[in-house]
């Protein structure tokens, strides 16, 4: 893995060969690792359990988690991106998809922020998804507790906790209330003490 890692100009062949315990972007021929703090980790699964419980229960399609790589970029056709969550409807669905990094645009794509993710750098994947005509991107930020939803052609729209989260013709009939993405945050948060009354 080391080895791989000191190599000059990885491809996406290259990526493949890596431990999945680590995850890896390749991006502008080199290898970005994807951080991920526990309550970005906490909110992908529980985000990741809404999305299989609703595509199962209606055979929409196939829901991948964060170890699936992209390989779906025309004007970069090394580029290999990973998203925290990505949805393929069933109609697009081929055995051609099952092996090594996905040649075509997932439908939906759902990134969790981490506290040491870069502004840029997340322009970046929104800029990329949307190029491939990604046809919803769920950007969701735990730490100011709301959702960005970005669409091709169109502008993007911020959902505050007491809004939902809609499916939209990716997913019709997908509904869940901004704050329940955040349950649980309330696990990791500190516990606050009540002062000691004073005699």
């Amino acid at each position: 893995m080391t080895a791989l890692l000191d190599r000059p100009r990885p491809t996406p062949e290259d990526l493949l060969l890596l431990s999945r315990d680590h995850r890896y972007e390749l991006v502008n021929g080199r290898l970005v690792e994807k951080s991920m703090a526990a309550t970005s980790s906490a909110v992908v699964a529980e985000v990741l359990a809404h999305l299989n419980n609703f595509v199962r229960d209606h055979q929409a399609g196939l829901v991948l988690a964060a170890d699936q790589g992209y390989q779906c970029f025309p004007d970069e056709p090394n580029k290999v991106r990973k998203p925290d969550i990505s949805f393929i409807a069933r109609d697009r669905i081929t055995p051609a998809l099952a092996e090594g990094h996905i040649r075509i645009a997932p439908d939906l794509v759902v990134e969790v922020l981490s506290p040491t993710d870069l502004v840029r750098e997340v322009s970046r994947r929104i800029r990329d998804y949307l190029r491939v005509a990604v046809r919803l991107l769920w950007v969701i930020d735990p730490e100011a507790r709301l959702v960005q939803v970005y669409r091709p052609g169109r502008r993007g729209v911020i959902l505050p906790e007491t809004d939902e989260l809609d499916g939209e013709e990716v997913l019709p009939g997908f509904r869940v209330p901004v704050h329940i993405l955040f349950r649980p945050l309330a696990l990791l948060q500190p516990e606050t003490t009540a002062p000691a009354a004073s005699s």
